[in-house]
């Protein structure tokens, strides 16, 4: 079962993140969380990582729709978008795919509300370089 959706950026980590952010944006996300895996790792662990950072999105009509359909669905909640860096130049964007929700839960009243956000985030990622892919 596929769970992300995918874009490569050829542009170097510390550019992509400032859009990422935009393109959540304006596609009607906020950032309720923001985890500096790379910072966290060499604080806590003393290893050193690639640049990686989770961006935890919601789109605060969608939450209520998702809660009022299942209410337990806030251990899936928010929807997750990983800025990746591979090397100076390239970086690779993945978002949960939001179809989990339905696939996990089995709730089937959730599916209105995974198509929004799966189309939502699928814009956000396709304007970051024109495409997106899923991944398995």
């Amino acid at each position: 079962m596929p769970y992300a959706t995918t874009t490569t950026v050829n542009r170097p980590h510390h550019e992509v993140l400032p859009e990422v952010r935009a393109a959540l944006s304006e596609q009607g996300f906020g950032i309720l969380s923001e985890i500096d895996l790379a910072a966290t790792m060499k604080e806590k662990m003393g290893v050193e990582i690639a640049p990686q950072v989770i961006l935890g999105g919601c789109r605060p009509p969608l939450a209520l729709a998702a809660l009022q359909a299942e209410p337990s669905i806030g251990v899936l909640l928010p929807c997750n978008v990983v800025v990746r860096g591979v090397d100076d130049q390239t970086t690779v964007v993945e978002a949960v795919d939001p179809q989990t929700m339905v696939d996990v839960s089995g709730s089937t009243a959730l599916q209105v509300v995974a198509d929004d956000a799966a189309a939502r985030l699928d814009a956000a990622l396709t304007s970051l370089a024109g495409s997106s892919v899923k991944e398995l």
